[in-house]
């Protein structure tokens, strides 16, 4: 089976959401069908328990990272860390700030989330713009971890986010690609 023709057909296209003229690729249905679901978290898993991609922790970045990320991780039988939106973790942080089309974001990760030299894989759902991921990668670095690679179920390659990340030095490896908008 190609599981990327596989969960391809799964995920959901929605026109001019959120705005017109884009092309919302909307993984839910992936997560709805348990043979689904378990075909992309296999998929993931598959991977990682190659000992020379291993991770030795798992970041998923919020929100949608969190759910491929956890399971993940539990798959793989190592820790989960939350990298999640300012002003939503309890504990002391480290902040990064990113620029969007439209303004900024920043996300925060608790300092004690991570140590040095932590093999860390950064987990999102969709590679776009590349801005969530690359502030990601900082938060890690900023506490000494390597992030050893980013993965993602889907790119969008023709918004560069995928190029930008790569041409940073993050090894990626996504699932489905959606030329187009």
């Amino acid at each position: 089976m190609d599981s990327s023709a596989y969960l391809r057909s799964h995920i959901r296209t929605v026109a001019d959401w959120p705005a017109p003229g884009v092309q919302f690729r909307d993984i839910t249905p992936l997560l709805q069908d348990p043979k689904v679901f378990r075909v992309l978290i296999d998929t993931f898993v598959h991977r990682y328990m190659d000992k020379k991609l291993r991770p030795d922790v798992v970041a998923g970045l919020d929100a949608r990272g969190f759910i491929i990320g956890s399971v993940l991780a539990y798959e793989l039988g190592v820790g989960f860390v939350p990298i999640r939106k300012k002003g939503k973790l309890p504990f002391t942080t480290v902040e990064e700030t990113y620029e969007l089309e439209y303004g900024s974001a920043t996300v925060e990760l608790h300092t004690d989330a991570v140590r040095p030299g932590d093999r860390v894989l950064l987990v999102d759902d969709l590679i776009a713009t590349g801005g969530t991921m690359m502030a990601g990668k900082r938060l890690l670095e900023k506490l000494g971890a390597q992030v050893m690679e980013g993965a993602a179920i889907v790119d969008l390659p023709e918004l560069q986010g995928s190029a930008r990340l790569r041409d940073s030095g993050l090894v990626l490896y996504t699932l489905v690609d959606f030329s187009g908008h």
